[in-house]
């Protein structure tokens, strides 16, 4: 069966997850400036989806885009199948890059504004926000002003406005930016608590490691372009898993058996490292004929390739130090 939606034509069947976001061919120019240039994204209901890519990349314009905030220049997007997001605006939840809150106002204020804005009752909202101060540990400031927090509780704050209204989707740009690493884990814990409740959960980031633990499906995204939308674990398997392999002896008739362009690193103090791809046909043969050769195996292992190493595959070498030093700058804060 197909489902028509607009521009778009897309294949269902019962194994297919509803999507909760599709949007083919987005572009988006300011002025002389192409930010984003025929973008296509699908993110499965339920899941952890990671848009990845350096400072510039166009994450943001394209997060924008898809939530309504700004309309493309060509291009669909459609929400929950509505291509107007401003109609399951109350579905949503979105934490924006640039944090901000009315400095004022009481933490439960702040949280039931927030969630005012997509329609919750005021006070339902401070019910709630109550709750949620208290299982996250901040109980003890529901009382105090915005101005009287630090910065990672003001985060916090702003952090649970965005899910007071309990949303299905739940997009966060740079959610990890300026948190120290007890509170980027604890925002993980609190990602994978909403996947696990269905919420589907989309977030930007420029630090790989984030979107290699977390995400289901990544969208790699570089000079505006998306040269790969798809699963963590295709991506990494863009790239042959490499063999790591020890020996006691150095040579012998064993040696014709390991693959053309092995690596050689002799270690101090006897022993030899061996570097190869994972030949198709797998180790079983290998190991035998090694066996059999005396090599004297002290070590094999299997190492498959990460996430940083399918971004460069994918990318290039120029989008990966840009990431790199994003990332650097991050870790530098």
């Amino acid at each position: 069966m197909l489902i028509e939606t607009g521009a778009m034509t897309r294949p269902m069947n019962a194994e297919s997850p509803p999507l909760a976001i599709e949007a083919r061919g987005l572009v988006k120019r300011f002025d002389d400036t192409l930010a984003v240039d025929g973008v296509d994204i699908s993110v499965p209901t339920g899941a952890i989806y990671g848009i990845l890519g350096p400072n510039g990349a166009g994450k943001t314009t394209t997060l924008r885009m898809l939530l309504g905030i700004i309309d493309p220049d060509a291009g669909v997007r459609r929400v929950f199948g509505n291509d107007r997001p401003h109609e399951v605006a109350k579905l949503i939840g979105y934490l924006p890059e640039e944090r901000g809150l009315y400095p004022a106002m009481r933490c439960d204020e702040a949280i039931a504004f927030l969630g005012a804005l997509r329609g919750l009752p005021l006070d339902v909202g401070k019910t709630r926000g109550r709750e949620l101060l208290e299982r996250h540990g901040l109980g003890h400031a529901v009382h105090r002003q915005v101005r009287q927090l630090s910065k990672g509780m003001a985060q916090t704050v702003q952090l649970l406005g965005t899910l007071v209204h309990r949303p299905k989707l739940v997009v966060f740009d740079e959610p990890f930016s300026g948190l120290d690493a007890i509170n980027q884990g604890k925002l993980e814990v609190m990602i994978r608590e909403l996947a696990r409740a269905g919420t589907t959960v989309i977030f930007s980031t420029h630090v790989i490691h984030h979107a290699e633990r977390l995400c289901d499906e990544v969208a790699i995204i570089a000079g505006g372009r998306v040269p790969y939308a798809g699963s963590v674990d295709c991506a990494r398997d863009r790239i042959p898993a490499q063999v790591r392999l020890e020996t006691r002896n150095g040579n012998g008739a064993w040696h014709n058996a390991l693959p053309c362009g092995t690596r050689h690193d002799a270690k101090a103090g006897g022993g030899h490292l061996w570097h190869f791809p994972l030949p198709e046909t797998g180790v079983e043969m290998l190991l035998k004929r090694l066996i059999e050769g005396e090599a004297g195996i002290l070590s094999l292992s299997i190492e498959r390739a990460g996430l940083h190493d399918a971004f460069v595959e994918i990318a290039g070498e120029a989008a990966a130090r840009a990431l790199g030093q994003d990332s650097g700058a991050e870790t530098g804060r």
